[in-house]
């Protein structure tokens, strides 16, 4: 067997991780990053791209946003679609901030590269990750890697490892206690090498069902419309996802929608998902270890990165400050955060896509909410402060 020390152990490389690890070496904190795939299956893996200003700002904490300052395209509102007409979102006018578009595999990149020039070890290809003895005075992780054992001594452990991971399943369920909605409907997404509709995004609420408008770039566009859970991606092919897209569209947008080969097609089913609390002992959950939201808001890796504020400020006051304070409060407050995503982002979801029991009733009701939404400054101003994302 191997063995490692470090301070904190962080299961899973992706975005939380790799941040929380970052930050953590950054301010001299010892760690270690594990995970069961690959540095390239974690590039290759594509993603939502809208950043919150406050995720921004902890990229730039931790030393990696120059390219993202080059490359990202800031927004400064978005467009609401409905009744066949569009209603800008003004989020600078209302809020005075922003949001910037670059996408989660470029954030994943750009930390990936940081790590590297850090020398902090990451170790890749794992096999059995098994967080234990967080419960008492020090933890550890064992796992295997080319039929070789390790085991990771440590303070603490973050499990950043996502929904399926090994660290949340490592908890007593008789400790844990969990909230879920499944939407009966998925997303059907394609990327495709074709300047975007607009300038910024278009969330549009139809008869027909939700889609949206958004880019990666100003030459890569990413587009979703909302279909059957038993949909499958073979069904769809590149002419007949165009066509219903520019169904759902104002006819303005839908004109301007440039069309082209997808070079990836998906179906994502949407749910919401909840795991309190997110401490246990010496184990942190964070992200999607502890919470999932639909894509409707743009709050999955925001809220992670929150989570990672949180447990990073802890950290910091426990090794610097001898003070535990921080990390006794870190659930309490990622979840006072988290549920108010998960509430701005069901609103989101259940105000644009057609539901089983929508009818033509609800389509109204819908296109009300919509309505009023368009015509009140008050209603903007509160969409506008959680879409560009509350205060940590």
């Amino acid at each position: 067997m191997t063995d490692y020390r470090t301070q904190v152990a962080i299961i899973g490389s992706g975005p939380s991780g790799l941040l929380l690890g970052q930050l953590l070496t950054n301010a001299g904190i010892d760690n270690i990053i594990i995970d069961r795939v690959s540095k390239d299956y974690i590039l290759s893996r594509v993603r939502a791209g809208v950043l919150e200003w406050g995720t921004v700002s902890m990229l730039e904490q931790a030393g990696i946003a120059d390219r993202l300052h080059r490359e990202g395209l800031p927004h400064n509102g978005f467009a609401m679609a409905f009744s066949g007409r569009t209603e800008r979102i003004d989020m600078a006018d209302l809020v005075g901030k922003k949001v910037m578009v670059y996408g989660q595999t470029e954030v994943t990149r750009d930390l990936i590269k940081a790590r590297e020039q850090s020398a902090a070890l990451s170790i890749y290809n794992t096999e059995d990750a098994q967080p234990a003895g967080f419960d008492g005075s020090s933890a550890h992780i064992t796992f295997q890697k080319d039929g070789v054992s390790h085991r990771i001594d440590c303070d603490f452990i973050a499990g950043c490892d996502g929904y399926h991971g090994p660290s949340r399943k490592a908890v007593p369920q008789s400790a844990i206690q969990t909230f879920e909605r499944e939407y009966p409907f998925g997303w059907l997404g394609v990327l495709a090498e074709v300047p975007p509709a607009s300038h910024e995004l278009i969330y549009a609420n139809h008869p027909r069902g939700f889609a949206l408008c958004s880019m990666r770039s100003n030459v890569r566009s990413r587009y979703y419309i909302q279909c059957a859970l038993d949909d499958k991606v073979d069904a769809w092919s590149d002419d007949a996802f165009w066509d219903e897209l520019r169904r759902r569209l104002p006819r303005e947008a839908a004109e301007a929608v440039t069309t082209g080969p997808s070079f990836e097609k998906s179906i994502a089913p949407l749910r919401s998902f909840v795991a309190e609390p997110m401490r246990f002992g010496r184990l942190f959950l964070v992200g999607d270890a502890a919470h999932i939201v639909p894509p409707t808001g743009a709050k999955g890796l925001n809220l992670a990165f929150s989570d990672v504020h949180y447990l990073f400020n802890g950290l910091q006051e426990h090794y610097f400050e001898k003070s535990d304070t921080g990390i006794d409060a870190y659930s309490q407050k990622a979840l006072e955060r988290v549920w108010k995503a998960v509430r701005f982002s069901w609103w989101m979801t259940t105000s644009l896509h057609r539901f089983p029991e929508t009818g033509e009733f609800g389509q109204r009701i819908q296109e009300a909410e919509l309505a009023y939404l368009a015509s009140s400054r008050a209603a903007q101003t509160a969409l506008a402060e959680n879409y560009v994302g509350l205060p940590f």
